[in-house]
């Protein structure tokens, strides 16, 4: 295990351990599991395969900062059949504010975080582990919106930086609620890979609001535009994905 995995590594388990001595507080929690189907993701040799994703996520909010973990298992139909994957991340924040005792916002910026996330699983079982620092954005109409800089510790292609964006901003027409949400993932290039770039934005209905229990059942469609795909550089490898998908999704 290098350096920085270590120090990662120990800087969460210090932290871990010192949030309970001071005062914590918890804000939110929820957990959900999702659909995902499309027969638009894009494979190796530039064809579009079919594939229904299972997802479970869990997202927290705390005084201290907050954590967020998702796990995916996608089931290849058709030609994909057989391919199965699972795949995970986790992603705990720690607040600047919180953690110095002093309100660090300052114009839009509501506070400064550090951040790290660990990557696991795939089709070639990656172990990836990242470390940085973000802000959290007042940004009218949004319930958040905030952006991560991360270096990235790969574990099977040279290392590189990423940048992620993530928002939610729920709207209404009419009687009908709506929320859209999702992430952007910018990386840099590197000597053995190509920059990629994800721009993965969902629209959903709250349907359950319809009898009365808003925000536990939603239904819609998520986007996803994928540039170098994996890291790829080659369209004739792996082409550009530009994929909808249908999607429901159960928070509890």
């Amino acid at each position: 295990m290098n350096a920085f995995r270590k120090t990662l590594i120990a800087g969460c388990i210090a932290a871990a351990s010192f949030a309970p001595a001071a005062h914590a507080e918890k804000f939110f929690g929820s957990s959900s599991v999702s659909i995902l189907h499309s027969n638009q993701y894009e494979g190796f040799g530039g064809e579009e395969y079919e594939a229904t994703y299972f997802t479970f996520e869990n997202a927290t909010a705390h005084n201290w900062g907050g954590t967020f973990f998702f796990i995916d298992r996608d089931q290849g139909q058709g030609g994909a059949e057989g391919t199965d994957n699972v795949y995970g991340e986790f992603a705990p924040t720690l607040s600047g504010s919180w953690l110095t005792g002093s309100d660090l916002s300052f114009g839009p910026v509501k506070d400064v975080f550090l951040a790290g996330q660990y990557e696991f699983g795939g089709g070639t079982e990656v172990n990836n582990y990242m470390g940085g620092f973000g802000l959290a954005w007042n940004v009218p109409g949004f319930l958040y919106f905030n952006t991560s800089f991360y270096y990235v510790d790969n574990e099977q292609i040279n290392d590189d930086l990423q940048m992620t964006v993530t928002w939610a901003a729920p709207f209404e027409i009419g009687p009908a609620r709506f929320l859209i949400d999702g992430y952007i993932d910018w990386s840099t290039a590197e000597a053995d890979h190509a920059s990629e770039f994800q721009f993965t934005p969902q629209i959903k209905l709250d349907v359950s609001n319809f009898w009365g229990e808003p925000g536990k059942l939603y239904a819609g469609v998520e986007y996803q535009y994928w540039n170098n795909k994996f890291g790829v550089g080659d369209d004739n490898v792996m082409d550009t994905q530009s994929s909808v998908s249908a999607l429901v999704k159960f928070h509890f």
